[in-house]
């Protein structure tokens, strides 16, 4: 008897079975379970990215303000005027051209001990994005 071919789905003459189609694409629930994992990858690298920037801005904003008060520590320290050193550096900065909003403010206390006079200076430095102030302590002894 000669063998006859049937298409997919079409079922041969006196029998009731169908050939299986095959498949072609994707369902509805892949496609959705596909995108919805997609979702979560996509959400997770964003928020990502906006911690490692903030991260990022804070740890720069952090720096320069340790870097404004050791500058004025330095300064403090190599100056050779001991006399003139309250006028010269206790007061109020807040002209910072690349750090709006930074505000360097350094005290004096000072010490005497044991027959010794001492300057004890204090540079504190505030501005926005910073979670606290830095401050520095540096004590110069008179010649």
């Amino acid at each position: 008897m000669p063998r006859i071919r049937l298409r997919p789905g079409r079922r041969a003459r006196g029998t009731a079975r169908t050939l299986p189609r095959p498949r072609a694409g994707f369902t509805l629930i892949e496609i959705v379970m596909a995108m919805s994992i997609l979702l979560i990858v996509m959400l997770t690298l964003v928020t990502m990215t906006g911690r490692t920037v903030h991260l990022s801005t804070t740890a720069e904003r952090e720096q320069a303000a340790i870097q404004l008060v050791t500058d004025r520590t330095d300064q403090i320290r190599t100056d050779p005027n001991y006399a003139g050193l309250d006028s010269t550096y206790v007061g109020t900065e807040t002209s910072f051209a690349t750090l709006q909003g930074f505000q360097r403010v350094t005290t004096v206390q000072n010490v005497t001990s044991s027959g010794q006079n001492y300057k004890k200076f204090t540079v504190r430095v505030t501005g926005p994005g910073l979670a606290q102030a830095v401050s520095r302590t540096v004590t110069v002894a008179s010649p």
